[in-house]
Order: structure tokens, then C-alpha cells, then sequence
């Protein structure tokens, strides 16, 4: 099987089904797939072989969905490039995968041409609007092109690069193959999410697997693709309730943009079946909001990452609420093993350990990576007797549900104790003044590191660091709670998937700490 299996079965039984919704633009499937085979040919008429790369750099559209489907009809390998990179990350990621072209839309144009100048590479337009004189023009290409037959990949080739959001360090190409998404698809329909017929809403980044893993499910299902360019509170309420959207996936910080929207209790969300949520872990007080106010929609929690196409675990709707979930604290947890999955908690030495012990979450299945592109050492470091190792610690419990308890690389050691900054969000988000939070350790002489919590306050509520260190000491233990509270007014800085960059949280202190420490020497 290959990721446009989907469009092929859709073409043989639901040729006049709707296929995507782009604002005012719908296109059922004959159309995507005569587009699609033209798109192909088009980029084998630009020179562009099986195995080459394809890098595309636009915003959310129906064209963004044509390309993932049109390069693997063509051959060739998809580059989905984060729209968040400053140019020289782009250009990094460009050159490390020897692109042979990329496609730009009009957020984009600019750079587009800059890099087609600095680099061999054709450059394509795809937008309503005119483009650069520089660009071949996507349209033209592919009213002027005529339609090919499949390349027909193979589940062992190579289907794209996805680079990874650089959360805790450079970003590495992560190599997806035709098989990996394909099987991460049955494994999301085998758990009963985007089922045959699902009206999906595209509104997290096209560019990321967190979203194509829900999208590339709908295509297998023949489901309807909806999509907004960007994410937007009030943009995608109105989608929902205007295109009847049954379901989507959005990170913690979207719900959190949506649930403090002045229209949210007000909005018709009704249509809303299922409500995924994951790349980052979510906080008891807000999930509480979110299922108050959408109690149409069921929650699922989906845990994964890019080298797992990307799911890993999925904690049902049934787990969110009710006495025995809530009795077990299910909702802390990010599920079991996915259908197709297997999951493990193993110690430093790669052991698996016992229940209720913290270590590393380590996956296995169909859907690990192949492996990071022309970075063996990495990828044997990470995939490890099939065991893809996934960098989260965490610890599971009699029945298999895992609760995550920090990325391995963020744990706070204070005082020779580990502090797992989840639990202090979990216990700042609780106070009533609290909109986000973000909990980091910094350099601390005596202690090695403190905790320290970054706080955004709810709109016309104040709090003070004092008061905040307080309400933790009464919900956890003493040296977990924070030393010292930022209060702020301005966003997180976030990575392309919406996760908060902690490593931008901390650069400030540890780079004051050790210009003191060099000075001091």
C-alpha cells in the first residue's frame, strides 16, 4: 500500500464525493484526481525523478493536499517545510535534503525567489494570485500538463522528510516511508478515529505529521478534507459550524485560544464528533474547560511524535470523564498502545521497567521511521532493536496506560530531586487567575537548578509570584513548587506544531549563568 491508495479507492466508489473545501472552492474526487495526475506530470515534465525531493513551503490549502498526493504519483518524495523557520533554517533544510524544487504560495513568494536564486532548484507559485515571474505557475502546470499514471511506491519507499519541530535542539529529517503512514492510518481507523465519511478540518499545520496522520486517515476513509489557511479562533468556529465539520485536530494551545475566545460559548460547534488534541500535554483545569463547552464532541488524547508517523497511544473519550476514570486519574494519562503499537517504559540501559516506574517511552510497530535522513549514527541512537526511543519519560501503570512526566531533556534535578514540570503546570494552571503556564528549571548555585514558572493571566485578573508559589505549596510537595513566578502579558514562543519552546524560555538564564561562571573563572 502507498499514501494515494486513499484517492484511488475514492475514485472508484465516490467519484462526486466532496473531496475538499477551501473556502469557497469545492472539488470532488474526480477532480482532485484528474488534478492530481496532471500535478504529476507537471513535475516530471520539470525534470523531477522518482526518489527526488520535493520541498513545499505554503500556508494551509486544497493545493497543499494535491501536492502530498501529486509528488507521490509522480515518484517523488515530499519536504513539507515549517512556515516558522527564519530563512536560514529553510535554507538549512533545503540543502541538507538537496531539494529539487519547492513550492511556495504568496506568504512565501519572497523567499521562494531568494532561495531559487542561491540554489538549484525549480520554483513553483500555488495561490489564487499572480506570482513571481521567477515561478513556473501551478495552475498553468497543471491545466497545461497531461495526466500520468501512478508511480505505484511501494510500502518500503521513501514517502517524505519531515523535519522535526527542534523543540530541545537542531532539527533532523525524519524519513516517513509510504508503509509507516499508510499503517499509521489503519492504526488511527483500527482505534476508531477519522472514521469512513469523517468532515475533517485541516486547521493545525499542513506542514506537520500531527495533522497529516489525521488527514492521510480521512483520505484511506474517503472522508471530506475542510481547510483554513492558518489557525484562527473565530475563523475556524464559523468553519465548523458553516461546512458541519465532524472532526479535527488541534494542540493544547489552540484549545486554549478557542475555549478564551468571547464567542466560543456562543458558537454553533454541534456538528463536533471528535475532538483530537495532542503533540503537547494538555492541563487538567483547561481540558476541563474544553469538554464543558464542546459536550457534543468526544475528547481523545493521541500521543505520537514524526519518527512514529505519528501515533503511539490514544486515551479514548470514555477515559475523560466518569467516576472510574477520575477515580484512576485516567485524564493525566496519554492512553495504551495504539492498535498496531507496542509500548514499553525502559530505564537508561534500554530495559524495560517496572510498574510505576519512571523511564523512557520506547514504541514498536510499522509506523517507526526509517530513520533520520543521512544521519545513521542518530538513528541507530534513537532506533533500537525496532524500539523507536522516544526522549519523553514516563511510567505505566497495572493496566498499560502511560502518564508522561516531562521530556527527558526538560526534568528539573533540585537538590539531587527530580521535578517533572507537568505536574507543577498541572498544579499553577489550577489557580483561577491562570490562563498558561510554562514551567522550566534555571541555574541555581546551591540547588543546581530551582523551578521556575512563566504565568499568562486571564483577562482582567491579576496575580502575583507570592500568591501563585502559595497555591502550589497546598497541591504539591514543597521542592516541586516554583521559586520564582514570571508574570507576563506576551506569548510563549511557540514551534510550527504549537508546542511551547522551552528551550527559548531558558536560553536567557543559563546564558547569564554561564557568562557569570566564565567570568568567575
Amino acid at each position: 500500500m502507498n499514501i494515494t491508495q486513499g484517492l484511488r479507492r475514492a475514485l472508484q466508489i465516490d467519484p462526486q464525493g466532496t473531496a475538499t473545501i477551501d473556502g469557497d472552492r469545492r472539488r470532488n474526487w474526480r477532480e482532485v484526481g484528474d488534478r492530481v495526475a496532471r500535478l504529476a506530470g507537471a513535475l516530471q515534465r520539470l525534470g523531477i525523478q522518482p526518489g527526488d525531493r520535493v520541498a513545499v513551503l505554503m500556508l494551509n490549502s486544497d493545493r497543499y493536499l494535491e501536492l502530498y498526493l501529486g509528488i507521490a504519483w509522480a515518484g517523488a518524495v515530499i519536504v513539507p517545510t515549517n512556515v516558522r523557520w527564519s530563512a536560514q533554517e529553510i535554507a538549512d533544510s533545503l540543502l541538507d535534503c538537496r531539494a529539487s524544487a519547492l513550492v511556495v504560495d504568496s506568504a512565501f513568494a519572497a523567499i521562494g525567489v531568494d532561495l531559487a536564486k542561491a540554489m538549484p532548484l525549480a520554483l513553483i507559485y500555488a495561490d489564487d494570485t499572480a506570482g513571481p515571474a521567477e515561478a513556473h505557475d501551478y495552475e498553468q502546470l497543471v491545466q497545461d500538463s497531461e495526466p500520468v499514471a501512478d508511480a505505484m511506491r511501494t510500502r518500503g519507499d521513501l514517502a517524505g522528510i519531515f523535519y522535526t519541530g527542534g523543540t530541545t535542539g537542531r532539527s533532523k529529517g525524519v524519513m516517513l516511508s509510504h508503509g509507516n503512514i499508510f499503517a499509521n492510518s489503519l492504526h488511527m481507523l483500527a482505534e476508531g478515529l477519522v472514521p469512513q465519511g469523517t468532515v475533517y478540518l485541516n486547521a493545525a499545520p499542513m506542514f506537520h505529521v500531527a495533522n497529516g496522520g489525521a488527514m492521510f486517515t480521512s483520505l484511506v476513509g474517503g472522508g471530506t478534507n475542510v481547510i483554513v489557511r492558518v489557525f484562527n479562533p473565530e475563523l475556524v468556529m464559523a468553519t465548523i459550524a458553516r461546512e458541519k465539520v465532524t472532526a479535527t485536530l488541534i494542540v493544547p494551545t489552540m484549545i486554549q485560544m478557542l475555549v478564551d475566545h468571547p464567542a466560543f460559548h456562543d458558537a454553533d460547534l454541534s456538528s463536533l464528533k471528535q475532538m483530537m488534541y495532542g503533540a503537547s500535554p494538555i492541563n487538567e483545569a483547561l481540558l476541563k474547560r474544553a469538554m464543558a463547552g464542546m459536550p457534543g464532541a468526544e475528547f481523545h488524547q493521541l500521543y505520537g511524535m514524526t519518527e512514529l508517523s505519528p501515533l503511539a497511544t490514544h486515551l479514548p473519550w470514555e477515559q475523560h470523564f466518569g467516576e472510574a476514570a477520575t477515580a484512576k486519574g485516567r485524564q493525566r494519562a496519554c492512553g495504551r498502545a495504539a492498535i498496531g503499537c507496542e509500548a514499553r517504559i525502559v530505564d537508561a540501559d534500554h530495559k524495560p521497567v517496572g510498574v510505576g516506574v519512571v523511564g523512557e517511552v520506547a514504541v514498536r510497530g510499522a509506523n517507526v521511521m526509517m530513520g533520520y535522513w543521512e544521519r545513521p549514527e542518530e538513528t541507530a541512537r534513537a532506533v533500537i532493536d525496532g524500539w523507536m526511543h522516544t526522549g519523553d519519560g514516563g511510567y505505566m501503570d497495572d493496566e498499560g496506560y502511560i502518564y508522561l512526566v516531562d521530556r527527558m531533556k526538560d526534568m528539573i534535578i533540585s537538590g539531587g530531586e527530580n521535578v517533572y514540570s507537568i505536574e507543577v503546570e498541572n498544579a499553577v494552571a489550577q489557580h483561577p487567575a491562570v490562563a498558561q503556564c510554562a514551567v522550566i528549571g534555571i541555574p541555581d548555585p546551591q540547588w543546581g537548578e530551582t523551578v521556575h514558572a512563566f504565568v499568562i493571566t486571564k483577562p482582567g485578573h491579576a496575580v502575583n509570584a507570592t500568591e501563585i508559589i502559595a497555591f502550589c505549596r497546598d497541591r504539591i510537595a514543597g521542592y516541586k513548587c516554583p521559586r520564582s513566578v514570571d508574570i507576563r502579558s506576551e506569548p510563549f514562543p511557540l514551534s510550527g506544531a504549537g508546542k511551547v519552546l522551552k528551550r527559548e524560555l531558558r536560553r536567557p538564564f543559563w546564558e547569564t549563568a554561564n557568562t557569570l561562571q566564565a567570568k568567575a573563572g
